[in-house]
């Protein structure tokens, strides 16, 4: 035998549809390799409950390629030293992946990756799989690009794979194997192919039929929206093959198509400025904040006092998603409700998110802090959330209940019982139940006052409007660009055109 193609997988974890599978089996006999990175699952953005649903996906990915004639190997450890002993084991005719837009931990090592593979004269090939596009100089034309990335036919699996002789596939490590804390996760949902295929069926054939009119909701959203976002995060199946399939249904679904465009949106924002992972868009809104860890903590544990926003945060914490608008509520209440800086409160959501996108996530961690500078100053108000979307507090009374025997007429604002009625329904505040964290409508007006004044500072116009220039979407007639990784001041984008400051990784639920 010589040497292998190496398919490198990492955050597209299927055989369909999968360009450098498909192309690396067409010349010789394929290593199809994940490399699991005990530094990468160290990181401060990282958590058991998400290396869950990787892992059911790994195994998955292993039997499908194990039909194929050559299970996956799995091995654990520095990505370049399991590189180098394929080397001088089998040989590298070629070195294949995905392009990935992950956190600045996978920049760096990729750059790592880039280095060995020179060095050893291997070509390394990445395809990209969204509609993100590497090293753009502008942003004219990107939509016309992802249309034409994602009309194009899906590539189908390799009809087989040469089998490696004996070698060993190895053990996929536990969470405890790689130092990763307890996460229980009870309501998570399921990794794999298979369960991502059934969710997109599902959801285009029965849940999704009111899915314009329920997303908002998390009484109805955890239904009626996709639920694909975990498996677009980790490549279950891919963004073009949900596009495709959303276009061959009957009643195809606009709204949930232009949430997948604007899934690539943000990412490309992340692809063409690495740092604002790190570093604010707009340098005026640098230590805006001022850390607060008791404050933190009681947002992130879902003990604010304030009964609709806990109920969002405990129901995250239980099933590792949320709808985008309690996302989005949820971060706008950490941001300027208790004035958290967006790097804490946002790396709290990160491990919480079984659908973790880094791109997406700090794109819009940083749109609802307000720390952008071009977007609209938009601070959800927690009370009239709860009561357009939960009316009567079934939402709140099935993950806060302490709150359960509280009249409805009190549950979005307990505070306003008498303190006899706090006694004789058995949730007496500040006891079995907090008091307010902050009065949300006081809070609300200081940080709203905060941001307007800084906006009128002299320069921030001007810097507002580079950050426009490079990030804002070419949909609302506005003009931007960029480049790898490797605004307009008052003149605001719409709210709509930003999809509602929407903190989905899928875009649309």
């Amino acid at each position: 035998m010589g040497p292998v193609q190496i398919v490198w997988f990492k955050r597209d974890l299927r055989v369909v549809d999968h360009q450098p599978l498909l192309q690396a089996s067409r010349l010789g006999p394929v290593l199809p390799l994940v490399v699991v990175e005990p530094e990468l699952w160290q990181q401060p953005d990282a958590s058991a409950r998400q290396w869950a649903f990787c892992s059911e996906s790994l195994e998955n990915l292993r039997r499908a390629l194990a039909e194929l004639g050559q299970p996956l190997v799995v091995r654990t450890g520095r990505v370049e030293a399991v590189l180098e002993r394929a080397r001088r084991y089998f040989g590298v005719a070629g070195l294949w992946s995905h392009e990935e837009t992950g956190n600045g931990w996978t920049y760096d090592r990729d750059r790592r990756v880039a280095l060995w593979a020179r060095h050893h004269g291997i070509t390394w090939t990445e395809s990209p799989q969204t509609g993100v596009i590497r090293r753009l100089r502008s942003r004219n034309g990107w939509a016309r690009r992802w249309e034409e990335r994602m009309a194009c036919l899906l590539s189908p699996a390799p009809e087989a794979l040469q089998p490696l002789g004996d070698l060993d596939p190895g053990p996929i490590p536990s969470a405890s194997d790689l130092g990763l804390a307890p996460d229980p996760c009870p309501g998570r949902q399921l990794g794999g192919r298979q369960e991502g295929l059934v969710v997109l069926e599902s959801f285009l054939s029965e849940r999704g039929a009111c899915y314009h009119r329920e997303l908002s909701s998390p009484r109805t959203a955890f239904r009626s929206c996709s639920r694909l976002s975990p498996h677009l995060a980790w490549g279950t199946v891919s963004l073009r093959e949900v596009v495709q399939a959303n276009r061959r249904y009957p009643g195809r679904r606009r709204g949930f198509e232009e949430r997948l465009h604007w899934h690539c949106h943000f990412i490309q924002k992340l692809e063409s400025q690495p740092d604002l992972e790190f570093c604010e868009l707009h340098p005026l809104t640098a230590g805006l904040r001022s850390s607060d860890p008791e404050r933190l903590e009681a947002w992130a544990e879902g003990r604010t006092g304030l009964p609709f926003v806990d109920a969002c945060m405990r129901a995250l914490i239980a099933t590792g998603w949320i709808n985008f608008r309690m996302r989005a509520m949820l971060m706008s209440v950490a941001s300027y409700h208790l004035w958290l800086p967006w790097r804490e409160s946002g790396m709290r959501l990160a491990r919480l998110f079984v659908d973790y996108e880094p791109g997406i996530h700090w794109s819009q961690c940083q749109m609802q802090s307000g720390t952008t500078g071009i977007n609209t100053i938009r601070i959800y108000n927690p009370i009239k959330q709860g009561q357009d979307h939960d009316p009567n507090g079934d939402f709140i009374c099935q993950w806060v209940p302490e709150l359960d025997r509280v009249p409805p007429v009190h549950r979005h604002q307990p505070w306003t019982m008498a303190a006899t009625t706090q006694l004789r329904v058995g949730c007496v505040l500040g006891v079995d139940y907090p008091l307010p964290i902050v009065e949300p409508a006081a809070a609300a007006r200081e940080a709203r006052e905060r941001l307007w004044a800084l906006r009128q500072e002299q320069g921030f116009a001007e810097l507002a409007d580079a950050v426009q220039h490079r990030h804002g979407s070419r949909r609302s007639g506005l003009a931007a660009s960029g480049g790898r990784r490797g605004g307009g001041s008052s003149r605001q984008p719409s709210t709509d055109q930003q999809l509602r400051l929407n903190l989905d990784p899928e875009g649309c639920g």
